[in-house]
């Protein structure tokens, strides 16, 4: 069998005495979606952060295509971490810029893209999510949710990146409106042929995002299988989270 894309092996983060990731191990074959489903303060957005680089993790291997990238130095973690896009929680896009500039923005902080050709990059990849070239002159401030959320997907495949993240995609969406982001989403990583992993609230979503799908739980997997058996997945832990019942081994913490 090949090497998976990415590869997560006993991968731990404290904050003080709060344990967040306590030895996840987890694999994502190449040019398939993961979706990691949990509950809230979990450790989701720590996983993808870790990754991402954003935080260093106390202890575990990051493996991208067998390369350890924790133990490479700044420089080659830097291009390890280039071939990866992602789609924050909340768009995250540059309120100063317009919209084509906050899609062009990594190619051209990257210098692989001209600026005098930025404007004419940014109406292809914007088009590729279904937004007219005339959107392109407007400001984030303009744009409805949806909007931004489209764009923020575009930003986040400007770069033809091999590896996609996507943090809670439909988070303040309407169900029609998050129902066009997932198949948006499904779209581009097909079209790019990329790994992707997503990190979500939403059932439905992580039904169709998902070619498989992972449960983080007290800083562990204890679940990984099929997205669509994520209603009947036999693990007690999954079952109660998927159908948000209140009585299961899930239980609300205190906080002291």
């Amino acid at each position: 069998m090949s090497e998976p894309r990415i590869r997560l092996r006993g991968l731990r983060k404290s904050f003080g005495e709060k344990r967040v990731l306590d030895g996840v191990d987890l694999e994502v074959a190449a040019g398939t979606s993961l979706v990691v489903i949990g509950g809230s303060g979990s450790g989701k957005s720590v996983l993808l952060k870790c990754v991402l680089g954003l935080i260093e993790p106390d202890a575990g291997t990051i493996e991208i295509d067998g390369v350890d990238i924790l133990a490479l130095d700044a420089r080659a973690r830097r291009a390890a971490r280039a071939a990866i896009g992602m789609l924050f929680q909340n768009g995250a896009l540059f309120d100063s810029l317009p919209v084509w500039e906050n899609v062009a923005f990594g190619p051209l902080a990257r210098r692989t893209l001209a600026r005098r050709d930025a404007r004419a990059f940014a109406a292809r990849i914007l088009a590729s999510v279904g937004i007219a070239d005339s959107v392109g002159t407007l400001y984030p401030s303009a744009l409805s949710g949806g909007m931004q959320k489209r764009v923020a997907l575009a930003r986040a495949i400007a770069g033809e990146p091999a590896i996609l993240f996507f943090d809670e995609p439909t988070t303040g969406l309407d169900p029609i409106v998050g129902a066009i982001i997932d198949q948006l989403v499904v779209d581009c990583v097909k079209r790019l042929g990329s790994t992707a992993i997503a990190i979500t609230h939403d059932m439905a979503s992580a039904r169709r995002i998902g070619d498989r799908a992972a449960m983080l739980h007290h800083g562990r997997i204890v679940w990984d299988g099929p997205a669509a058996r994520l209603f009947d997945s036999g693990n007690a832990i999954v079952d109660q989270f998927t159908h948000g019942r209140s009585e299961g081994p899930i239980t609300m913490e205190l906080r002291r």
